[in-house]
């Protein structure tokens, strides 16, 4: 499978698998008109989309898609029934697509339904980890997130991260914030700043790249806690893991 993406509305990115035959799935259409134009282009013929969450900038252009590729299967949690979802899947699930399974797992945090799918080395994360950070709690809590994020880790160490945002730059300018002596932040840092001076996109990620620069990765850091420690004593890594989000919301 070849990963392709196509940049939509200002940071997000659409998700593209294809096989040397053409045949493709796509993650996350927000909008219709640049898959439209990206399959036209490469004469993709899309089997599957894949949804992670409701969001309109996830799901906003599955109708259009599906009225011009009427054969379409559109996978999607609960939460995206009503968004032209034709298989609800959920934690555990195990779909077939282009010749590859892909395994379900439920993702809550950043909305309550939120799945990822994962195809080794793929996965698709929606807003649920970015680069150097991870999703807003829009309707789960620190702790689910948290849960969400051990998921995550858990996975191979050159699992490719697929995320849906170009958030990174302010991620790691937050992550220096707190940690700013560390030196894989600020060699990350630097990489990023050069890559978005020209327009450069930063995902996809390896996930053991992502362990070094990610603090929401990193609650069991020494360097993190003996910061942290100076303002509040956290046991747990849940806990520093709550910390970590309420700062970036008021960052």
């Amino acid at each position: 499978m070849n990963l392709n993406s196509i940049p939509a509305f200002q940071d997000n990115y659409i998700w593209v698998l294809n096989n040397d035959d053409g045949r493709c799935l796509i993650v996350d259409p927000g909008e219709a008109a640049p898959v439209l134009r990206a399959l036209e282009e490469n004469q993709w013929q899309p089997e599957a989309i894949l949804l992670t969450h409701h969001h309109n900038d996830h799901v906003g252009g599955v109708k259009a898609l599906r009225q011009h590729f009427p054969d379409v299967v559109v996978y999607g949690p609960e939460e995206t029934q009503d968004k032209g979802t034709t298989q609800i899947v959920k934690e555990g699930d195990v779909i077939s697509v282009l010749g590859h399974d892909f395994s379900v797992f439920a993702t809550p945090g950043h909305t309550l339904g939120h799945i990822c799918f994962f195809s080794s080395p793929y996965l698709f994360c929606g807003d649920t980890l970015f680069s150097g950070g991870c999703g807003r709690l829009f309707e789960g809590t620190a702790s689910q997130m948290y849960q969400s994020f051990c998921k995550i880790n858990a996975l191979p160490d050159d699992t490719v991260i697929c995320c849906a945002h170009e958030y990174t730059l302010g991620n790691m300018k937050f992550a220096i914030s707190i940690l700013p002596q560390d030196p894989a932040l600020n060699e990350y840092y630097r990489k990023v700043n050069e890559l978005r001076a020209k327009n450069q996109k930063t995902p996809p990620v390896i996930l053991k790249n992502e362990r070094q620069i990610n603090l929401f990765l990193r609650t069991e850091d020494t360097d993190l806690i003996d910061v942290i420690n100076q303002e509040t004593k956290l046991q747990h890594p849940e806990e520093r893991f709550a910390w970590l989000r309420s700062k970036k919301d008021n960052f």
